[in-house]
């Protein structure tokens, strides 16, 4: 997902990705390295993400950048989802959760996108390294996990799991109430989580 490195880190998450979903935000980190993320797995099958008033900012639009980028790179095949289809993951999240996202404040995360799509197009999804929507108030308040694998030194995992679910001032994630949604899931739809493995 986004700019997440497989270089370095491939003993923990492989080395072959077939799709990445890329939000709006991380268009230019991913596009800055094409090395990593372009040249390096040339299968690799780009879904972009965003809202349209992102996506088509006046200044300057990001499905503008991601045409170029095509150009570019020939070997790149990259895809944005369109304002209806973004619209629809609204509607799921509302559906699964009866929460408005505008309403409460809160923008739907890569890993929503990712695991939707995933649903979509496989019969069996796996999932490595997501954990549970219990995790952070099983997890002894000591101990420290990087909220991403390849930035040791960033955010906590659980304080920015809590810090989105809860806050009411500006956009963020609700990445525990996703994740009580993909726990739901889980049986309907085929997924397994492993590393750690969700009961």
């Amino acid at each position: 997902m986004n700019d997440a490195p497989t270089t370095g880190y491939s003993a923990d998450v492989g080395n072959k990705t077939t799709f990445r979903v890329v939000a709006h935000s991380s268009v230019f980190r991913v596009l800055r390295k094409p090395q990593e993320f372009v040249n390096r797995t040339p299968e690799t099958v780009f879904i972009f993400w965003g809202p349209p008033n992102k996506m088509q900012k006046p200044q300057g639009s990001l499905l503008r950048v991601i045409q170029r980028a095509g150009l570019a790179f020939p070997n790149m095949e990259a895809y944005a989802v369109s304002q209806a289809r973004m619209q629809q993951f609204d509607d799921l999240f509302r559906g699964e959760t009866g929460k408005d996202r505008e309403k409460s404040h809160s923008w739907l995360s890569t890993g929503w996108f990712t695991m939707v799509i995933a649903v979509e197009l496989c019969d069996h999804v796996h999932v490595y390294g997501m954990v549970p929507p219990d995790y952070c108030s099983q997890r002894p308040r000591l101990q420290r996990m990087p909220y991403h694998y390849y930035e040791p030194k960033g955010p906590d995992e659980c304080v920015t799991y809590i810090q989105n679910e809860h806050s009411r001032k500006g956009n963020h994630h609700r990445f525990i109430t996703e994740k009580r949604v993909f726990s739901s899931w889980a049986q309907l739809y085929g997924i397994t989580f492993s590393h750690p493995s969700w009961t």
